[in-house]
């Protein structure tokens, strides 16, 4: 297919069988778990930085550890997955990321809090490309656009563990008990899924639905996939620049900022991983609908309007209305990228996936000690306007995304 091109918007739908059907809720429950553990976390953010003595800026260095294991294990998914399979590197993944975590919140100094981070970063970013490309792969059987059905479903999880957390500081749980409730929770669901995903290997499964004629060739790739490789990372990394404004930085901005009581800082957080999951079950529809560029482009937009006007007018609950429209503005831009990426022609499949979920975590390493640097000589809410600035990022570059493909009769 034509790199602009969007083979879920054809009007030809596919019946899935029950073993898609089964596979889809399989999927579903990977990405709820990824979303919960690591919002479980998030909440305890102030106390851990409290705890261990951090300033912004040593604390912003602290949580890009959690990027940096990602970038030092990314590029190993895509053989990972070729060899052991997307599913089972997903569910295993999971139950390492979700120790990692747990070790990060009983971590007695900066310097083991870091390492925790770093290795629970490095699970998650191959748990993150296997979960993805077994969604891919249910999606074929479906023959239309699911996967930000599922990235919805991590926003609920999110959601979950957010809820979770703040519900946990106002008992007064002790970090210990609570992230051990929250790994062995999310850990068993995550085992238990693992029996319904799809059998078999991805790579064989893909090309089984592709006509030989059709497959891309495996010449050289062209510099103009190369160049929409780039601008689709680019879309990826605003994406997960904005949402990690929220991730790191929403509770504290509200805390320490805007003096919001312990229990309702976390709702920044929620606030906006809340809205994302609405984005995403719009997402799907909107973009067979639309097309995934105008999409991207009106979303980029919202987000850096409605988060300017909540740092231009800060008060706790612009504020939380403006991670809102940030998490809905940006919901679709990271799985569109990937989706885009993954069909780019003339790359082995896998590839394109593996490098962009890579180099995304670049954003996700480069921006909490940032943000942390301009919080420490100027002030946080300055060092938030990264997240407008990546919605406009986005509005920019959406036009590497698929526009809407003419309906066929």
């Amino acid at each position: 297919m034509n790199a602009s091109g969007d083979s879920t918007t054809a009007d030809a739908r596919v019946t899935p069988d029950a073993a898609a059907r089964r596979a889809r809720l399989a999927v579903a429950a990977l990405f709820l778990t990824n979303g919960a553990l690591f919002a479980n976390l998030l909440p305890r953010y102030p106390e851990i930085k409290a705890a261990l003595g951090l300033d912004n800026a040593t604390f912003g260095l602290s949580v890009a550890a959690l990027p940096a294991g990602a970038i030092v294990a990314g590029l190993a998914a895509a053989v990972i997955i070729r060899r052991f399979g997307s599913a089972r590197v997903a569910v295993f993944g999971t139950t390492l990321t979700s120790l990692g975590f747990l070790a990060a919140g009983l971590a007695p100094s900066a310097l083991l809090f870091a390492l925790a981070l770093l290795l629970a970063g490095a699970s998650d970013a191959i748990t993150d490309v296997a979960q993805n490309a077994h969604g891919l792969r249910v999606q074929k059987r479906y023959g239309r656009s699911i996967i930000n059905f599922f990235h919805a479903i991590w926003s609920i999880g999110a959601v979950i563990g957010g809820v979770m957390g703040a519900a946990a500081i106002a008992l007064g749980l002790p970090v210990a008990v609570h992230l051990g409730i929250s790994t062995a929770v999310f850990a068993t669901v995550a085992l238990l899924a693992l029996r319904f995903c799809l059998p078999g290997k991805d790579e064989a499964d893909a090309v089984a639905d592709v006509p030989e004629a059709l497959t891309p060739p495996r010449r050289g790739v062209s510099p103009r996939i190369i160049l929409m490789l780039a601008a689709l990372t680019l879309v990826a990394m605003a994406g997960g620049i904005a949402e990690d404004a929220g991730n790191s930085w929403a509770t504290i901005y509200l805390a320490e900022s805007l003096g919001a009581p312990a229990a309702i800082a976390p709702i920044g957080f929620i606030a906006l991983v809340g809205a994302q999951f609405v984005g995403r079950m719009l997402g799907d529809p909107m973009t067979d609908r639309f097309g995934a560029r105008a999409v991207a482009r009106v979303g980029g937009l919202i987000a850096a309007v409605g988060m300017g006007l909540a740092l231009a007018f800060p008060s706790i609950p612009g504020t939380i209305a403006g991670f809102a429209v940030v998490g809905f503005g940006i919901a679709t831009l990271i799985p569109a990228a990937m989706h885009a990426a993954d069909e780019l022609p003339g790359l082995r499949a896998g590839v394109g996936l593996t490098i962009v979920s890579w180099l995304l975590r670049l954003g996700f390493l480069l921006s909490p000690p940032i943000v942390g640097f301009i919080a420490d000589n100027e002030s946080l809410r300055a060092g938030l306007l990264i997240a407008p600035i990546a919605g406009i990022v986005a509005l920019l570059l959406a036009g590497a995304l698929p526009k809407r493909e003419p309906r066929t009769r």
